[in-house]
């Protein structure tokens, strides 16, 4: 016979599993930089959570909470949701980490195209297609 209750909790440790797993082939596809598997997981994601955060599962939640008898049939499957959320907040953290880097590195990468150096000897476009010099003239000078 199936409860209705132990159904539901199955069903958010089947989607607490499901965002693990996206979470990790999130990272795997930063590292890879494919960008088309990460949009793909961006949208899986999205759903998984719509679901986590539910109003229904924060109910049921509250309902736990002010009745410790209706918990204690379903406390392991609520243990293993909790355990996994707590991996999928460390996995979310270590993809942060890991965008923030290769930003940083992006953002590092323009700054050195963009500040034209004397020393450098690294040729940039200017907006119409024509190179840039590398040396700066004062404009405010000529004014």
């Amino acid at each position: 016979m199936s409860n209705p209750e132990t159904d539901y909790i199955a069903q958010t440790l089947h989607k607490a599993n499901a965002l693990k797993a996206v979470l990790s082939n999130e990272f795997k596809s930063l590292k890879e930089q494919d960008l088309e598997s990460f949009e793909v997981l961006q949208t899986q994601k999205l759903e998984i959570l719509d679901f986590l955060a539910s109003e229904d599962l924060t109910q049921r939640i509250r309902a736990y909470a002010k009745d410790p008898d209706a918990l204690a049939d379903n406390v392991a499957l609520w243990e293993q949701v909790m355990a996994l959320m707590k991996d999928c907040k460390e996995l979310h953290i270590r993809n942060e980490v890991l965008i923030n880097r290769k930003l940083e590195t992006i953002r590092g990468a323009l700054h050195t195209i963009q500040t034209p150096d004397p020393l450098s000897s690294v040729e940039v476009y200017d907006r119409l297609g024509k190179i840039r010099s590398n040396s700066r003239k004062n404009s405010v000078g000529n004014a």
